[in-house]
C-alpha cells in the first residue's frame, strides 16, 4: 500500500494489496455508499447513448459485505425507465468517495485511487433477498425509509457480469464474477 504523506489511516481503509484484485474489488464495493451507473438511454433527444445517474448503494451492512450492490428504486426514475427497456448497465464506485484518496493526495483519476466498474443488468429481488437487501440500504441510508410511499419503491441488485478494477498503474484488471464472490474484502483476524 502506498502512504506518500505517511498519513494514518484507519483500519476501516487497509485497502487489500493491488496484487489480489478480486479482494480490492469487494473492498471498494463494500466501502462505497453511491454508485455511478450507466444506462443505454431509451429517452429522446438521447435515445441509444450512454446516460449516467448516481444511486445509493449497499453490498449490506457495514462489516457484513455480501458483495451484490442492492438498490431502492422507483419507476418515476428516468434511469429505471431506461432499464425497464434494456437491464443491461454498467456501475462505477471509487474510493473517491470516501475520504481515503484525498487523505492519501490521490486525484479522483488516479488508479492509485482505485475503483471498480461493474457490467451486468439491474433486477428486481423479492422475498428474503429483498429483506436482505432492505437491512442493507436502510441501515446506511436511514433517509430511505422516509421517502414517498406513493413512488412505489422496490428492491434491486445489480447482476454483475464483469468486474473492471483499476487500483494501480499498468491498466485496467478483470474479475470474473466468481473471483469476485469468494474473495473476502477484509482480512480475516485470527
Amino acid at each position: 500500500m502506498f502512504n506518500f504523506l505517511n498519513l494514518k489511516i484507519p483500519e476501516a481503509f487497509l485497502i487489500p494489496p493491488h496484487d489480489q484484485v478480486a479482494r480490492v474489488a469487494r473492498f471498494i464495493a463494500h466501502q462505497c455508499d453511491w454508485a455511478s451507473m450507466a444506462t443505454i438511454s431509451s429517452h429522446k433527444p438521447v435515445e441509444g447513448q450512454p446516460f449516467s445517474n448516481v444511486f445509493s448503494v449497499s453490498d449490506g451492512p457495514q462489516g457484513t459485505s455480501s458483495g451484490v450492490p442492492y438498490m431502492y428504486l422507483t419507476h418515476m426514475e428516468v434511469s429505471v425507465q431506461d432499464l425497464q427497456v434494456n437491464p443491461q448497465a454498467s456501475l462505477s464506485m471509487s474510493l473517491a468517495q470516501t475520504d481515503y484518496c484525498k487523505q492519501q493526495g490521490f486525484d479522483p483519476q488516479s488508479p492509485l485511487c482505485a475503483h471498480i466498474i461493474l457490467s451486468g443488468s439491474v433486477v428486481q429481488v423479492n422475498g428474503t433477498e429483498a429483506d436482505f437487501a432492505k437491512k442493507a440500504l436502510f441501515s446506511r441510508h436511514p433517509e430511505m425509509i422516509d421517502w414517498p410511499t406513493d413512488h412505489n419503491w422496490f428492491f434491486a441488485k445489480f447482476n454483475i457480469t464483469q468486474v473492471w478494477v483499476l487500483d494501480y498503474f499498468g491498466g485496467v484488471k478483470t474479475v470474473s464474477p466468481d473471483e469476485y464472490f469468494q474473495a473476502a474484502p477484509h482480512r480475516k483476524h485470527h
